[in-house]
């Protein structure tokens, strides 16, 4: 039995107040209700106040580079096959250096979550905008207002045709616990964006903001429907609707499709010399 204690407590450098503990209290009882323990469980992380989560749990870590959380977290699962690896970072991290590896991994659909702490702004670099920060938005780099439109990272995922896309909140943790749990149980590539509260740097998507939109979806909703989800991604500002968006039951994962992988994980596997010298010398020139 896996108990939310197992993960550990620590002490945070956030500010007081900040989303990020609301999601590290979901993330820890979502790995608890999945029944993961702690040594089968890899978090990999990039830069940003979001990617301090993996140092305040219990687990195996890997905190890389800005932006590059994805590419190791790939690497991780290919080796380990039996690992629950999870890739998690903050929005700009994630949706901006990391936006090509996002894209990537949503079309090869590795069994990997990735969960995303969305405050629509840079937090760690004191404010600047995001690739999520709303046009109009004035901040320190962007004084007379951010004129980009925002990257909707949940619509974006369901017009790929992700495996499993979903959106939480800060504000409904056992809502947002479980949606963590459903992501890591589905087999294939998963994201949940969390929309949460910076308030140092945010004072517009304040916790008040996001309380007053979001929404969770009804029983009757058919995530299944991918006409549907469409439409319920784009849904954003006025009223933001959280749960599971969409959902593809049938998609070919990605380390499915080699044998090597199929039979047995690669870090199980007895080195082969003779096979190795083989493979390199079709390769020699």
């Amino acid at each position: 039995m896996v108990d939310i204690k197992d993960f550990g407590e620590f002490e945070t450098a956030w500010c007081p107040g900040c989303g990020n503990f609301m999601i590290l209290k979901a993330l820890k009882k979502g790995l608890a209700a999945c029944g993961l323990p702690p040594h089968r469980i890899l978090l990999v992380s990039g830069i940003g106040q979001a990617a301090k989560t993996p140092h305040y749990l219990k687990a195996n870590v890997f905190n890389g580079l800005h932006g590059r959380s994805l590419p190791v977290a790939i690497g991780a699962k290919l080796a380990n096959t039996g690992l629950t690896v999870i890739a998690e970072s903050g929005d700009g991290c994630m949706y901006g250096e990391g936006g090509n590896h996002f894209l990537a991994a949503l079309r090869r659909n590795l069994d990997i979550t990735i969960l995303v702490h969305d405050n629509q702004i840079y937090g760690l670099t004191k404010g600047q905008a995001s690739p999520t920060t709303l046009r109009g938005h004035a901040t320190k780099s962007q004084p007379w207002g951010a004129p980009s439109a925002p990257f909707n990272p949940v619509e974006t995922a369901v017009a790929l045709d992700a495996g499993f896309v979903a959106r939480g909140f800060t504000g409904q943790l056992d809502h947002l616990a479980d949606l963590i749990c459903q992501a890591i149980r589905y087999r294939g590539t998963s994201v949940v964006d969390v929309m949460q509260q910076c308030i140092s740097f945010n004072k517009v998507n304040t916790y008040s903001w996001y309380k007053e939109r979001c929404y969770k979806l009804p029983d009757t909703y058919d995530p299944e429907n991918r006409a549907q989800a469409l439409e319920k991604a784009a849904e954003f500002f006025e009223k933001i609707p959280l749960g599971v968006i969409y959902r593809n039951m049938h998609k070919t994962v990605f380390e499915d499709q080699f044998e090597v992988i199929r039979e047995q994980s690669l870090v199980n596997r007895d080195f082969d010399r003779q096979t190795y010298e083989k493979v390199v010398s079709a390769y020699e020139v």
